[in-house]
This record gives structure tokens, sequence and C-alpha cells, in this order.
């Protein structure tokens, strides 16, 4: 992309480590289709970073989209709402894609997507109002981490958050969503921002698009164009893994640096993913909570990859049988991106509010190198974005060490995988940093 496009800066400053990874965005082009109603939902009630929600329904009631059917008096929680109409047919144990049991209520539908009568578009007109409404709505980071947004966006006043970045860098090879986002609801986003700028006060906004997306980068330019707003910028991010990590992106938009064990607000922004933004606007106009969203279905294994448009809840056989199924045995199944994603052993679970890809591999390119002795080659430590050390980390959780795991910061760690992607040795370093984390909470405990 050309450095001097109008209405287009580039970041201020360069983020440390990372990787260059191949895109593989092979569903970029492709409009996100709308998936026909499925026979049956399940919702289950940790769908969120925090305290999961106790079911507000019983076998046998009748329900309609957008009802209520989970709620936490927990502040740092999400309600969760039927995404069909129909019937509550169970309530009680589910099995996410990760692994994890938790509570979840079972929605046989009707067929007919009757929206609830109770739903009605917010009023608004303050900023506390705005917090009830985000929090009523249900949404959580659609980016993939699944923290409550009214939590992200109730920062303390003292904190002085003056900026918001939109992120629409979208990182992680294979999954397209956010860029389709961009692409199909660009005005629900502009709108989207200046709500919020309205609401929380901020005196700047960027929008953060890596440079390898210029119809993005040039919609966006067009409509801030429009509305004749010189505190809302579009910046061009230079294309590499993790730009899109809340850290990376801060520094790269901002030059300002988020301190270990801080969070953006502390340095006076907030990062939100660009979907989140876009269905803000929505919520505003219509009402309608947190129902549905966007996954790219990709990889070597999928007959037809997608990007689809399906109901919280659906199961993953259903979305994958959707896009024709398997062309070959998948080697590997993944919920989210390659990176960062989870692998699962089977796609019998339900797509919950933060999945935004379902991947599945036939060929090898996934398989896990041969682990090897550590050579000391230093490539882990100059490619970690935070600067941290991840083989002596590794020492350190083998033998226990809580004293060391602290010195080593290793709980500022974000998962990215940059460490292990690049590792000649291949060792299984991203697992390392999950233990110690294990490890330090559990040494802590005693």
């Amino acid at each position: 992309m050309k450095k001097t496009l109008p209405g287009v800066i580039f970041a201020r400053a360069k983020g440390r480590g990372g990787v260059n990874v191949a895109h593989n965005k092979h569903t970029a082009e492709m409009p996100v289709e709308r998936m026909p109603v499925p026979d049956r939902v399940v919702l289950p009630m940790q769908q969120h970073i925090g305290a999961p929600c106790t079911p507000v329904v019983k076998v046998g009631d009748t329900v309609s989209v957008g009802q209520l059917v989970g709620d936490s008096d927990k502040f740092v929680s999400a309600p969760i709402h039927a995404t069909v109409s129909g019937t509550v047919k169970a309530v009680g144990d589910v099995k996410l894609a990760n692994g994890i049991i938790t509570k979840g209520v079972t929605i046989e539908s009707d067929g007919e997507m009757r929206l609830y009568e109770g739903i009605k578009p917010p009023t608004v007109t303050n900023r506390e109002e705005l917090l009830k409404a985000v929090r009523a709505s249900g949404l959580v980071g659609l980016g993939g981490a699944g923290f409550p947004t009214h939590v992200k966006l109730n920062y303390p006043e003292d904190k002085n958050v003056d900026t918001l970045i939109v992120n629409a860098a979208e990182c992680e090879p294979f999954i397209t969503v956010d860029y389709r986002e961009c692409i199909e609801n660009s005005r629900n986003v502009i709108n989207g921002v200046f709500t919020l700028k309205k609401y929380l006060g901020f005196s700047q906004v960027i929008i953060a698009v890596e440079d390898n997306k210029p119809k993005a980068i040039e919609i966006f330019r067009k409509l801030i164009d429009e509305k004749n707003d010189t505190s809302i910028k579009i910046m061009a991010l230079r294309s590499r893994y993790p730009q899109g990590a809340e850290k990376m992106m801060v520094l790269s938009a901002t030059g300002r640096r988020v301190p270990p064990g801080k969070l953006p607000a502390d340095v006076g922004c907030v990062v939100m993913n660009v979907a989140s933004v876009a269905f803000i606007e929505r919520y505003l106009e219509t009402g309608k909570p947190l129902i549905s969203r966007s996954i790219t279905v990709d990889g070597s294994a999928i007959k037809e990859p997608k990007n689809l448009r399906v109901p919280i809840g659906i199961n993953i056989q259903e979305v994958i049988d959707y896009c024709g199924g398997f062309k070959e045995e998948p080697r590997k199944i993944i919920c989210g991106g390659p990176m960062m994603g989870i692998a699962v052993c089977g796609t019998d679970a339900p797509v919950c509010k933060q999945n935004n890809a379902v991947l599945a591999f036939a060929d090898r390119k996934d398989a896990i190198k041969p682990e090897r002795d550590c050579i000391r080659c230093g490539r882990c430590v100059e490619v970690c974005p935070m600067s941290l050390m991840p083989t002596l980390i590794e020492r350190f959780a083998k033998v226990r060490d809580k004293d060391g795991l602290e010195r080593s910061f290793v709980s500022v760690c974000m998962e990215c995988g940059s460490c292990a992607y690049a590792c000649p040795s291949g060792r299984p370093l991203v697992q390392y940093m999950r233990l110690a984390k294990q490890v330090l909470r559990e040494e802590s405990a005693k």
C-alpha cells in the first residue's frame, strides 16, 4: 500500500516481536451467508470471561427469539438470550468445544423465529444508560476473547481515557469475518464509533486496519470524509502477527506502552473489535440482543469454505455440513484461528459467542514438529511481543518455582503462539506458558 494515501495515517510505532505467517484468507471475498434455522440450539451459560450465568427458564417453557434464558448478578458476566423460538427441552450440563462442562439450556426450534414481545430499542441519553444497554444486549468481545463489553467500557473516570481504538486488524490466518464486517456493515461501524464517542467522551478514535486490506481502508476513509470529523482517523498497520493483540495495537496506534499487569485503560485507551462496535449500533436501533454471530469455516478438509451468520448455540457439525461436510478425514479441527484457537476432539459442541471460526485440516501443514532439545538460539525471545523469555519460564514451570515465575512475568503472556511458531526445535512453548500460569496459581493458593 502507498504510504501517502489521503486521510490515512500509518502506525506511529513499531511493536516488537511477532512473526510473518501465511494469511490464507481464502474466504475474504465471500459475502456472509445466513444459515437456515436449526432444529435445536444448546446455549451454554458460560460464553464469556467471568462468572457463568444461571438458567432462568425451565423444561417445558415456550421461549421466543431474544428472550432472556440465563443471567448472573455478578459484575463480570453477560446475559444469555434465546437464539430461536421454541420449547425448552433440557436444562443441565453441556460440554463446550474446549472440554469444559457448564450448565446449558437446550431449545427445540418451532421454525418460526418468533421475536420476543419485550424487545424494543433501549433509551440511551447518557453514559450510564449506554453501559446498562450494552450489558442487557449480552455483548462480549467478538474478536475471540469473550470479555463482557460493558465491563471494558465501565472504566474508572480517573483513568482519563481519551482514545478509542477500533480493532479491524484480523491478523489470524484464515479468519475473514471482521474483514467482511468492514465491507458489508461499514456504516454500522462508523455510526457505532460516533455513538461511543458521544456517550463515553473519547477525544480521538483510531480505526486500525492491517495494510493488506486496502478495500476496507478505502471504504472507511470515504465514510469518515462524509462525516467531516477530524477526530476520527483511519490507520494502516503493518501486516504482522499478532498485530491485533490489544497491547501491540495500543503501541502501534498511539505509541503508548501498556505496562506489565496493566490494561489499555491505564494508558488512556479502549480497544474494541470492529464487529462489537457495529453490533452496539444495531442493538441501539433494534433492541435485538446478541443471538447470532459471523464465523469463518475453512481449512483443507472443508469441502466448501464459507463465511456464515449462525445462531449462537448451533451445533458445530451442522455448520460443517452446511459447508458440504468434509472432503477428507480431518486430522485436526480448531475452534478459532490456527495460532490462538483450541484444537477439539469432535464437532458435537455448540458455537458460542466468542467463536469466530471453525477450521478443519486434512493435510500435514498443521503437524506438530518433533520436539528436540533447546539449542539456545533465542528466536522465541526475539519474536515475543511481550519481551518474555519462554524457555526460562519453561524451566521454572517444570520445577514449580513460584518466585521464578513471578520474576519472569509469565502472567503477561497472551499465549499468541509466536514463540512456538518460531522455535526450530519444536518446543511446545505455548503449552508450557499455560502450565506455568497454572503452577503459579496453585503455588500462590498454598
